[in-house]
């Protein structure tokens, strides 16, 4: 008797418990609809879901089960499908009612490559509680708004892939909680704020394909957990600072397709962390330094297309490993080591310098 009793009452905790959850908060239900009919998506019914009173049972919203208040919305295509890929799925613009979701943790509008026009201003100073901002893959257009340096909570920025212009905020590096920063294929400008290594949290910053001026700021050599820094196919000019070799957990920097010019800095090939180095295409002279160890270990090591003068360093034989080198067209000359990882590279790693010799080149005289 005692056990049937116990199984009643297990059956009906579900039922109490849901009674006792909060729902929809009327006025996020406005601004979810107000969200939605800005936007067209006519093939998938993403916004099929979206009727009846309570939108925490919506498609892509969830709501915090004790206030009811929406605190996330998700919205994201298929970016790897050919047919998205080509025509988009999803039009319209972000509605500014977005900025009505006082309590929003998460917001990603992502990979429907046809939403275009801005983000909208009002999101740093009305939405406090957010943590992800993902807008990846769409054709967004207008400046990143310039009071973002007030979203202290963010640990996400990712507006990669659209057609974001105007320059960097100034307030950005005020970002104490982020993480990952995507501002990669955009038409963004002007130089990156001398403050940028204010951001401490900061693991990921993906700066390419921009139009982004200036020098690398010194800065960013003392970012504590900065793992990979990609400022690739931009026109930033200068010196590559010799602060970045300190770094005890850089793994990979991408710097390639700039105007940078001067030496590379010793402590950059020294660094025992850095697995991906790429300078290629810029104006980078000087000699190579000879200060590899048997702690250097490159998958991928490339500093072609530069000014480059003096021998390959011998050094590079007591690399633990090195995985692809290219080092072609500088003005390199003498003979190329001998051994590891020498033997394993063929002539286009060498090609188009001044007078390199011995395998896989042409014998030495």
């Amino acid at each position: 008797m005692a056990s049937r009793l116990l199984f009643s009452l297990l059956l009906l905790l579900p039922l109490f418990a849901g009674a006792g959850a909060a729902t929809c908060n009327p006025s996020d239900r406005e601004a979810l609809l107000a969200i939605r009919d800005a936007l067209k998506e006519p093939f998938l019914g993403v916004f099929s879901s979206w009727t009846g009173k309570d939108c925490c049972k919506w498609y892509a919203v969830g709501c915090d089960p004790t206030t009811g208040r929406v605190a996330d919305l998700s919205l994201r295509g298929e970016s790897e499908d050919p047919i998205l890929t080509r025509s988009g799925i999803m039009t319209g613009r972000i509605s500014p009612s977005v900025c009505r979701l006082t309590a929003l943790s998460t917001l990603i509008l992502a990979d429907w490559k046809q939403i275009s026009g801005p983000i909208p201003s009002c999101i740093p100073s009305s939405l406090p509680s957010l943590r992800i901002l993902d807008l990846i893959g769409n054709r967004l257009s207008g400046p990143l708004p310039s009071n973002i340096g007030l979203l202290r909570h963010l640990t996400v920025l990712n507006v990669a892939d659209n057609q974001i212009s105007g320059k960097i905020p100034r307030s950005l590096p005020f970002l104490s909680s982020l993480m990952h920063l995507d501002l990669s294929n955009n038409l963004i400008s002007g130089s990156i704020p001398r403050n940028f290594g204010n951001l401490h949290m900061l693991s990921r910053a993906l700066l390419a394909r921009n139009s982004l001026r200036g020098s690398i700021p010194i800065s960013i050599g003392s970012m504590p957990r900065l793992a990979d820094l990609d400022l690739s196919r931009n026109h930033i000019s200068g010196q590559i600072p010799a602060t970045l070799g300190s770094s005890r957990v850089l793994s990979s920097l991408i710097l390639d397709s700039n105007r940078i010019s001067g030496n590379i800095p010793a402590s950059i090939l020294k660094s025992q962390g850095l697995g991906i180095l790429n300078l290629s295409r810029n104006s980078i002279a000087g000699e190579i330094p000879d200060v590899f160890t048997a702690r250097s270990y490159f998958t991928a090591l490339d500093l072609s297309f530069n000014r480059l003068r003096g021998h390959v360093p011998r050094t590079l034989s007591s690399a633990t490993y090195v995985g692809h080198l290219d080092l072609s067209h500088n003005h390199l000359c003498g003979p190329i080591p001998t051994g590891p990882p020498f033997d394993h590279l063929d002539a286009t790693s060498f090609a188009k310098n001044d007078c390199l010799c011995g395998s896989p080149l042409q014998s030495c005289v």
